[in-house]
C-alpha cells in the first residue's frame, strides 16, 4: 500500500505545464544536490545529477538567508550538467514544518476544503495569514462517521526564501515538497517490493541535523529530527585533534591529517558515533519501534545523507539497534543514462536520497 506522502505537496505553487521536463533541487545547509529524472513507461531514468557545496552561512534557521551563493550554485549546477529543464521541484526542511493530526466529521472534499482553515486555527500555533496550509485525509473510522486529517503548515517566509532563490537562478519553482516526504518517496520507488510487515527506519544524516522517519507496513508513523549531524562530527574532531575545522573535515572524509600519522579514523570518530547512535536508539525506542523477528517490530534501517558513510557508524548503529543497517541506494530502481558516471553514482548515492525522491514527484501527483 502506498504511503500517502507519495502524493503529497504543499499545494501553493501551481503547475505551469503538464509536459515532463522537471529538475529536482535538494537545497541543504551545506550543499545543493541536483537530480534530473524522466518518468516514462519504462519507469524512472536518471538524466543528470550533481552536487556542489554552499558557504556555511547561506542557509540558516531552515531558510535561505544569503541568496547570492545559493543562486550562483544553482546556476552552475544547471549549466555544467547541461540540464535543459526549467521547472523545479524542491523541498523545505521537515523541521520547519508544523504537522498536526485532527479528528473531523466525515465530509466531502469541497466541504472539507471550506472547513479546514477553521479547524487549523485551533491547532496550528501560528497566524494562518503567515503560513501556507495544506491537509490530507489519513483514514476513516470503522463506522464511517469520522476521519483523521493531517494538517501541514509552513511559514511563507521560509517557502519564499527557497522559491525566490530558484527564480533568481532563472528557473521556475513548480512544487515545494517536504524533505521527510521525499525520503519516503525514495524508499517507495526503490524498496516497495521488499516491504515487509513491521517497521522500517529511514535515517538521513545531514550537515546539521539527523532526520528519523519510521514506516509501519509502508505508512509513516513518525518523523523527527536530532540536532546532531555531520558538522557535529567535524567539531568533535577539531577539538580532539586540536586542529582547524577545515583540517578536521578533511580528516573526517579521508582519514588523512597533515603532520599526524597513524591516526585511526574509525576509533577517532567513535565518541560522536556513540552519541548519535544512542540518540537514534532512544528516539526509535521511544516511539515503540523495537527489534522483533516476528510481528510489527523494527526490521531494517536505511542510512542516507552526507554522514551515512562516516567510518564505523553503520556497523556501530547496527550493533546498537539490533537490526540490519544498510546504506540507502536511492537509484536502485532507476535506469541510468549513458552520460552518468556509474562509479560516481555508486560512491555518492547516499547524498542524493532526498533528491531522488523529489526527482520523481510531479505536480499532478496529488
Amino acid at each position: 500500500m502506498l504511503s500517502f506522502w507519495k502524493n503529497f505537496n504543499l499545494g501553493f505553487l501551481n503547475s505551469l505545464g503538464s509536459h515532463d521536463g522537471y529538475v529536482a533541487l535538494d537545497i541543504g545547509s551545506s550543499s545543493i544536490k541536483m537530480v534530473e529524472a524522466a518518468v516514462d513507461k519504462s519507469g524512472y531514468r536518471i538524466l543528470n545529477l550533481g552536487i556542489l557545496p554552499l558557504p556555511v552561512n547561506a542557509i540558516q534557521n531552515n531558510m535561505v538567508v544569503d541568496s547570492k551563493p545559493v543562486v550562483e550554485t544553482i546556476r552552475k549546477l544547471i549549466e555544467t550538467s547541461g540540464v535543459r529543464s526549467k521547472q523545479v521541484i524542491s523541498a523545505v526542511p521537515g523541521r520547519a514544518v508544523i504537522m498536526k493530526k485532527v479528528q473531523m466529521p466525515k465530509q466531502e472534499p469541497a466541504e472539507l476544503e471550506a472547513n479546514i482553515e477553521f479547524e487549523a486555527q485551533n491547532v496550528i500555533p501560528e497566524n494562518l495569514e503567515n503560513v501556507n496550509l495544506d491537509h490530507q485525509v489519513l483514514s476513516q473510522s470503522d463506522d464511517g462517521n469520522r476521519m483523521e486529517v493531517l494538517l501541514v503548515a509552513v511559514k511563507k517566509e521560509i517557502v519564499n526564501s527557497y522559491a525566490e532563490a530558484i527564480e533568481e537562478a532563472g528557473l521556475t519553482p513548480i512544487l515545494m515538497d517536504v524533505d521527510y516526504f521525499a525520503l519516503e518517496n525514495m524508499y517507495e520507488a526503490n524498496y516497495a517490493t521488499e516491504t515487509e510487515n513491521g517497521v522500517v527506519g529511514l535515517i538521513h544524516i545531514g550537515a546539521q541535523y539527523t532526520s528519523i522517519t519510521l514506516l509501519h507496513n509502508g505508512i509513516s508513523t513518525f518523523t523527527g529530527d536530532l540536532s546532531m549531524g555531520g558538522g557535529s562530527f567535524t567539531d568533535s574532531l577539531a577539538q580532539h585533534l586540536q586542529c582547524g575545522v577545515e583540517a578536521a573535515e578533511a580528516f573526517k572524509m579521508t582519514g588523512l591529517l597533515e603532520g599526524k600519522k597513524g591516526l585511526d579514523l574509525t576509533a577517532t570518530l567513535r565518541p560522536p558515533s556513540e552519541e548519535l547512535a544512542e540518540e537514534i536508539r532512544r528516539t526509535v525506542s521511544l516511539y515503540g519501534a523495537v527489534p522483533s523477528e516476528d510481528g510489527d517490530g523494527l526490521k531494517t534501517i536505511y542510512l542516507s545523507g552526507g554522514g551515512a558513510k562516516l567510518a564505523g557508524l553503520r556497523v556501530l548503529l547496527e550493533e546498537r539497534m539490533g537490526v540490519p543497517v544498510k546504506l540507502s541506494e536511492p537509484f536502485r530502481g532507476f535506469n541510468v543514462n549513458k552520460n552518468i558516471d556509474r562509479d560516481y553514482l555508486v560512491e555518492s548515492a547516499p547524498y542524493f536520497a532526498v533528491g531522488a525522491g523529489l526527482s520523481i514527484r510531479r505536480p499532478a501527483d496529488k
